[in-house]
């Protein structure tokens, strides 16, 4: 056990400086860490872009239910530029709004029709559609915990919504002067207008009035044809491609998914005029690194949250940044020090006891025997250690006759 515990203490000036090397390593990361990172909103405040325009993904969903006029009407009061909707096309040639490939989420499909709900909804013809109701599972589900919140103006609006057509959406975005984005979905292969479909929902956006310069078209089936029938419609791909295989195709604007592109990608596309729209923004925060990255437009399911953006966060200079850091490293440096300084002070004023004496004083309520014990260990130790006998009796205030006489 003695030759274990000389071994701990010979090793322990090797453990605390490996663990003070330690410790030094970790801090010095935390200061230069800063080094490494990078943000487009450090940058210069004066080289910022105008702010994104913000699209209505479905209107605003997060408020009313999703692909409804209630739904657009709301996106509408929060001042956006475009809305942005699903289209599909009934099985007698309507095109309408409807994101899922079934009826189940969105409407009560269930209870109208219950030996058709799990057929897709192209299947069914306008007359079917409008029977159902598309606001009542958004009060009962409350899919984003607003619901709570509405007035009972709101709740009565959102209980009677019914499916939307896309030549309803058109009339609104016509009157308003906004721009809509167009995603369509092709029916089943046998469906009566599996082939026709594209011609359907264009004479559908041809005949609404809205300006061509207003329509996002993103369906790559036809586009050539589709260009010489609306050639002022904003050719939009879902694709992402080079900013050279999309001049020569035309094509104008990409919609892509906020992921899919990097800062270097969004600088690239904007110096080529390619206009870049990414869905799905919600957050602020990445509401912000988009617009400082130069994007010009974004979908965003919570465009009453963007509104509440007016700059983006973080935006700062990167002398602000550098100062900011320097600053920081420079105050935790000074705290590290100050604690080093007063743990060393309160160590001066500690004397050192070796295990005798360690003992002897924490044996306050022991026997006398013990103590006595004690101290002829205490006597004995300091002996070994050069230390005469009559003077650590004079020292402890006791003689042999004294000691006697407690023995006994």
């Amino acid at each position: 056990m003695d030759t274990i515990c000389k071994c701990l203490l010979c090793c322990l000036p090797v453990f605390q400086v490996v663990i003070v090397l330690l410790y030094l390593s970790v801090l010095l990361g935390l200061y230069v860490l800063p080094l490494y990172i990078t943000s487009p909103c450090i940058m210069d405040p004066r080289t910022l872009k105008p702010r994104p325009e913000v699209f209505g993904h479905q209107g605003v969903p997060m408020l009313a239910p999703e692909n409804t006029l209630w739904s657009f009407q709301r996106a509408l009061q929060m001042n956006v530029t475009g809305l942005e909707a699903d289209v599909a096309i009934s099985v007698d040639g309507v095109p309408f709004l409807m994101h899922d490939l079934t009826l189940r989420r969105t409407t009560n499909v269930d209870e109208v029709f219950p030996d058709r709900k799990t057929k897709a909804a192209s299947w069914f013809n306008w007359t079917d559609l409008q029977q159902l109701n598309a606001g009542e599972w958004f009060l009962r589900n409350d899919p984003f915990w607003t619901a709570s919140s509405m007035s009972q103006k709101e709740r009565n609006l959102t209980s009677k919504q019914r499916v939307c057509s896309l030549e309803q959406l058109l009339k609104m975005a016509s009157d308003h002067n906004i721009t809509v984005v167009v995603r369509l979905r092709r029916p089943p292969r046998d469906h009566p207008f599996n082939s026709t479909w594209i011609n359907e929902t264009l004479q559908v956006v041809q005949n609404s009035g809205l300006l061509q310069s207003l329509v996002m078209w993103t369906q790559d089936d036809e586009r050539e044809q589709v260009k010489q029938w609306a050639p002022g419609f904003i050719q939009t791909s879902l694709v992402k491609h080079s900013p050279e295989h999309l001049r020569s195709s035309g094509i104008r604007g990409l919609l892509l998914r906020y992921n899919q592109v990097d800062a270097n990608e969004i600088t690239n596309f904007s110096n080529n005029n390619i206009s870049l729209t990414l869905y799905t923004v919600n957050e602020p925060w990445l509401f912000s690194m988009l617009w400082c990255s130069g994007v010009s437009a974004v979908s965003s399911e919570a465009p009453h949250i963007l509104r509440k953006v007016p700059s983006p966060i973080w935006l700062m200079s990167p002398r602000t940044y550098q100062l900011i850091w320097v600053s920081a490293d420079l105050i935790s440096f000074a705290v590290v020090i100050g604690i080093f300084v007063l743990q060393k002070y309160r160590m001066s004023g500690i004397r050192s006891y070796n295990p005798e004496q360690i003992m002897l004083s924490a044996a306050v309520r022991t026997s006398s025997r013990d103590i006595n014990v004690m101290k002829e260990k205490l006597i004995f130790s300091e002996v070994r250690n050069g230390a005469s006998a009559e003077e650590l009796y004079e020292e402890q205030c006791f003689d042999s006759y004294t000691n006697q006489s407690i023995s006994q």
